[in-house]
């Protein structure tokens, strides 16, 4: 039976041996955290700086996590790779802080020091839209980075915090890959040579941003990997294409790993920018119009993989195309790890 609310998820039946590291998603206030280290997931890279967020809702949004760790032995804030190790080893559940916006810096880098002590360790600069530090990828144009987000970008690199290209406008994204001395990630993003979108990127930019050590985070989300012409469900075969795509393309598997784009508890209520089109945050009339456009349903994610309990079915897609066990686990986490490791150390 199809759950009503894509939040709430089945505990895992079989223990995975993986570090799985979920390089997007979201956790909302009724997040129920007592099990979430029973999901299959290792680690989740939470929303805790939200879309279009002043500086005190970004505020109150990460000492939420820290007050969520406060009363839940289960879960974690890891600042380090090694405590995202140490939290498979342990049986918990390691959140990493990742900021999906950057309006809340408001031109006043040195919040990035402040929050970076709170825990944040990634961050993607424009959601969508262009702010003060470059261009979002909704936009008609993109200038690219301002002096500020040049700026954004020097500072993130000294301060250890990964930077991340997903909803970012395509020239920002080149210009901060080149301007970024650390590698450049793209948490929840898909191939745009398979699925016409304006969230899914270019084969020049998966081989610039992967040319510089940085990794795609594929999402098995529903609409990136819904193809023109369809109007059925999309799985996870058709997510896989994509992982084929990126791996061909790159001549390598260590470019590559997961941004799931699910939440843990009910998916709020998004205030709709008033100067947009109207489907603007959605970015999915035809999937909306065929599949669903609930932001709280399952369908939304993929036919057979829209739980984390289903991460098995996951594992043996992989498995299917023909990967190896080493070349699961790196797809799983341990592409991550690797540039978590080199940007935070530990």
């Amino acid at each position: 039976m199809l759950r009503a609310n894509k939040g709430f998820h089945d505990v895992l039946e079989r223990e995975h041996p993986y570090i799985f590291i979920d390089a997007c998603m979201q956790a909302w206030p009724d997040t129920d955290y007592a099990v979430a280290h029973r999901h299959g997931a290792t680690c989740y890279s939470v929303t805790a700086c939200g879309v279009f967020q002043d500086l005190d809702e970004a505020l109150e949004n990460v000492m939420s996590y820290h007050l969520a760790v406060s009363r839940h032995a289960t879960v974690r804030i890891a600042r380090t790779a090694a405590d995202i190790r140490a939290a498979k080893a342990d049986g918990v559940a390691a959140l990493v802080l990742h900021a999906q916006g950057g309006e809340w810096v408001a031109g006043k880098l040195h919040r990035l020091a402040a929050f970076k002590e709170l825990g944040l360790r990634m961050m993607l600069p424009a959601y969508n839209r262009s702010n003060q530090l470059c261009g979002g990828c909704l936009e008609p144009h993109d200038g690219g980075l301002t002096s500020l987000g040049r700026a954004f970008v020097a500072e993130a690199n000294r301060l250890g915090i990964v930077l991340d290209g997903s909803h970012v406008g395509y020239r920002s994204c080149f210009e901060m890959i080149d301007a970024s001395a650390a590698p450049v990630v793209f948490s929840h993003s898909n191939a745009l040579a398979l699925v016409d979108s304006p969230r899914n990127i270019s084969d020049e930019l998966i081989l610039a941003c992967t040319g510089r050590g940085g990794i795609i985070g594929l999402a098995p989300f529903g609409p990136l990997c819904f193809r023109a012409g369809s109007t059925a469900w999309p799985t996870l075969s058709d997510f896989m294409d994509h992982v084929d795509h990126v791996v061909q393309l790159t001549g390598s598997t260590k470019t590559i790993g997961i941004g799931t784009d699910m939440s843990l508890g009910t998916y709020i209520d998004l205030t709709p920018d008033p100067w947009a089109a109207p489907d603007y945050l959605s970015m999915g009339s035809e999937y909306a119009k065929h599949v669903s456009g609930d932001r709280r349903s399952p369908k939304r994610a993929l036919a057979d993989f829209n739980s984390y309990a289903q991460v098995w079915s996951l594992i043996e897609a992989l498995s299917g195309r023909g990967y190896s066990d080493e070349v699961i686990g790196d797809v799983l986490g341990g592409n991550f790890l690797r540039v978590f490791e080199e940007v935070w150390g530990g």
